[in-house]
């Protein structure tokens, strides 16, 4: 999504781990109840890095799978491109609560909660405190640090959360008088360029002494200078109540940096307010609930999450016991610490925030007609990213989930007009293409239900043929301002007539045509399982034209046409991506581009040039099925290398353990499915496409209620990353090609690995001996450095 990769971070990834610091041993109290898997999550993975794009972008919160909100200690200001915590600083500032569901997505409605001792510090660059990383403990339910603090002493900081409500516990060891601050609103940066371009929200602060509360709103919400014009949301906010378990010695508030003791209230920008305690106490509890939709929610989510008695190891363990009952769903056999670390954080990744949960407790407020309604909704959907693999992960992990998250797309649909691109609280135009259709087929296809399915039918078919207002004229550009709705840009203008969306009208025109391509398959496999016949000929015949009406048969690459039809450059056109990811771009219609490029033997020979030459970018998306594309042109020995080699060079379990920013659990997604030994290439077929698991062992227990238990066995894989046969139940399966229902039928899995490149796949390479790894066309794979 949206950036540009530091090639020194890649350098840094692959020249070997930036080794995390010794962190203090977690409290016997936080690691109940038991769970290895749990044990293996670091949140640290994918959050080092000095630049935006120097590593995953993630940060170590506490929170539930799929929570409302992320606690995390805060080191910055987040805005688009920064966020709240990152491990090269030296000073903690507060604990936030955090909206931001990417790196490149703005925060909304944060509230943060700030220790201290002595003298109120409101302003951020003045309330910081030193600390290490040898006094943090980080996991994925609890976090606890010790602060140096400014006039003295120590303050130690304790934090879980649930999905709507932060739990923090701070103890002053030596200090003068404790404080807490609560931050309602500050300076707020629009945008990434700049970090001086801000705005001044206006909030409110409540100071209740007797129920020993503070509460407001924060209207903060970044991204809203590219929400679509019709859709401003323009009553949103963010609402918290802070409930304390100490009484209040003095209170106050800060306007705009200046404090005004005794007062209870206020309105207005770089707004909060303060408590102070008696100076002999020693600890502090603060609970916080959080809300969408009014403080007396924010009260009710409190209550209902964490309510009164409730210590911080009773939320902890409530958080942990959630993650260990997703994350011991899989157990393996074979894998290194560090390889478990990998494996377990990234399925801990897939689960953490895309979507998350935006309803409470049945209703929900709807940035798209400024109203609260009955029923679930969740946000943070990144669907250009997410449709490739995480999807399909979340329908076999957490299928319980799926109903209402496509529910919640449908309900955007009726309440704004389109369904979501890339929703953060409302939509933001981020991105190309209406990869919603792709998600709601795949989840139809694979058996969810839960949903009304004409109103699906209704919204993917409006995809399809509605273009946005001024599609002539209006060119979309990525995070362009005072624009509607972006949808399928180009619809009208070329696309329909043409086949292909038009360079000299529209930005990213060469991608849009590829990815409109894809969605268009996707509807057609919808109205099949609608039993639409002539809408699902229609819109298939399509998918299966216009991605090669932009295939330049003379150069063999895909590339951009004007209106006119004349071919407009190889480089322009193309979204986080170039010709050489997006000519394979065809992920519906894989035979199809072999037989442009000549076969399956070109096609191979077509597949190392881009790997030998450097050209396979997997920091981003546009890449992640091509290794997989091997397999389907009958040179599976090949998939089988280049995967490993990549899972080698771009995940690991230090702090720069991913190359590219996580994107919402696609990064981690194609990771987890390669090490099971398969990848959805094309999510709306119902198919997988077989790679080369990386362990001994899997077993799997999936929770959806027809599906039977898992075993996929690989002896010796670790160091052998080749298949040499494969049988499903015992049963010979002699393509590289499986099916969900496959996978959901359970049984036994076994693949007999080697450590040579087998025929098993293979066939174009058999017939070629001039393609094989032994004469030297594709690199050598290397197991851990070693050939």
């Amino acid at each position: 999504m949206r950036s540009s990769y530091s090639i020194q971070s890649h350098l840094l990834l692959l020249c070997g781990l930036i080794s995390l610091t010794t962190q203090k041993d977690v409290p016997d109290t936080f690691r109940f109840p038991p769970s290895e898997a749990v044990d293996n999550v670091n949140p640290l993975i994918g959050n080092g890095g000095d630049s935006p794009n120097g590593s995953g972008g993630m940060i170590p919160s506490t929170s539930p799978p799929f929570a409302m909100t992320r606690w995390v200690a805060q080191t910055s200001e987040n805005y688009v491109s920064v966020t709240p915590y990152n491990y090269t600083a030296t000073s903690i500032h507060g604990f936030q609560a955090t909206h931001q569901p990417a790196i490149w997505m703005g925060e909304s409605g944060q509230v943060v909660i700030s220790p201290g001792a002595g003298q109120v510090q409101p302003k951020f660059d003045n309330r910081g405190m030193s600390f290490t990383h040898e006094n943090e403990v980080i996991t994925a339910s609890y976090y606890s640090v010790n602060m140096n603090a400014i006039e003295g002493g120590q303050i130690s900081a304790e934090q879980s959360s649930t999905s709507r409500v932060g739990h923090l516990r701070f103890t002053f060891i030596g200090t003068r008088q404790p404080y807490v601050l609560v931050e309602a609103t500050r300076a707020s940066v629009l945008g990434s360029s700049d970090p001086h371009n801000l705005t001044y929200p206006q909030g409110s602060i409540f100071i209740n002494p007797d129920t020993r509360e503070i509460s407001g709103n924060n209207p903060e919400r970044q991204d809203f200078i590219i929400a679509p014009v019709s859709t401003p949301a323009k009553h949103w906010s963010g609402y918290f109540c802070a409930r304390f378990d100490q009484p209040f010695a003095a209170w106050g508030v800060s306007k705009n940096n200046t404090l005004f003791d005794g007062q209870t209230s206020g309105n207005g920008t770089l707004l909060s307010g303060y408590v102070s305690f008696s100076p002999e106490v020693v600890e502090v509890s603060v609970r916080i609930g959080v809300s969408f939709i009014s403080v007396e929610q924010a009260r009710k989510n409190l209550d209902m999450e964490v309510p009164d008695g409730n210590t911080l190891e009773d939320t902890a363990t409530a958080t942990r016991s959630a993650w260990a009952e997703k994350l011991e769903l899989i157990k393996i056999k074979g894998a290194s610490k560090d390889q478990l670390q990998t494996f377990y954080t990234a399925f801990f990744h897939t689960l953490q925030a895309y979507p998350y949960e935006q309803s409470e407790y049945g209703q929900y407020y709807s940035g798209y007609d400024d109203a609260v309604h009955q029923g679930i909704s969740y946000t943070g959907y990144s669907n250009w990213d997410t449709f490739r693999a995480e999807w399909a992960w979340l329908i076999l992990f957490a299928p319980d989930r799926i109903p209402g998250m496509v529910q919640s797309m449908l309900q955007d649909y009726k309440e704004g007009g389109r369904l979501p691109m890339w929703k953060n609280i409302i939509e933001t135009n981020i991105m190309v293409a209406t990869h919603a259709d792709s998600l709601i087929a795949e989840a139809v296809l694979k058996g969810m239900a839960g949903f009304d399915l004409e109103t699906a039918w209704e919204a993917v078919y409006s995809d399809a043929t509605v273009p946005p207002v001024n599609d002539t004229t209006t060119v979309y550009f990525d995070r362009q301002e005072n624009v509607d709705y972006e949808v399928r840009a180009g619809l009208t203008s070329v696309y329909e007539e043409k086949g292909w969306v038009a360079d000299d009208i529209h930005s990213e025109s060469a991608s849009r045509t590829l990815d409109y391509s894809y969605d268009d398959f996707a509807v057609s496999v919808l109205a099949g399982l609608l039993n639409k016949s002539e809408e699902e000929r229609f819109f298939r015949q399509r998918s299966l034209q216009n991605p090669f009406t932009i295939f330049n048969s003379l150069t063999g690459f895909m590339e951009a046409r004007n209106a006119s039809g004349a071919w407009a450059g190889p480089d322009n056109g193309w979204t986080e991506g170039d010709k050489w990811a997006y000519t394979f771009d065809v992920i519906h219609d894989t035979p199809g581009l072999i037989a442009r490029k000549g076969g399956n033997v070109m096609f191979v020979k077509f597949l190392d040039e881009h790997f030998d030459g450097g050209h396979n970018d997997h920091t981003n998306e546009p890449s992640h099925h091509i290794p997989y594309l091997y397999s389907l042109a009958g040179a599976a020995s090949k998939s089988q290398s280049r995967i490993r080699q990549i899972a080698e060079s771009n995940y690991n379990a230090s702090v720069n353990g991913l190359s590219g920013n996580e994107d919402c659990g696609q990064m981690s997604a194609w990771y987890l499915f390669s090490a099971l030994g398969f990848y959805p290439v094309n999510p709306a077929s119902g198919s997988y496409v077989v790679g080369s698991p990386f362990f001994d062992e899997v077993e799997i227990q999936f929770p959806l209620s027809n599906a039977t238990s898992l075993k996929i066995i690989a002896e010796g894989a670790p160091s052998r990353p080749f298949v040499n046969s494969l049988t499903i139940n015992s049963a010979d399966i002699l393509s590289p090609i499986i099916s969900h229902n496959q996978i959901l039928d359970g049984g036994r899995f076994e693949f007999i690995m080697s450590s040579r490149p087998q025929a098993w796949g293979s066939s174009t390479l058999n017939n070629n001996t001039d393609l094989t790894n032994e004469q030297g066309k594709s690199p050598q794979y290397y197991i851990h450095g070693t050939p």
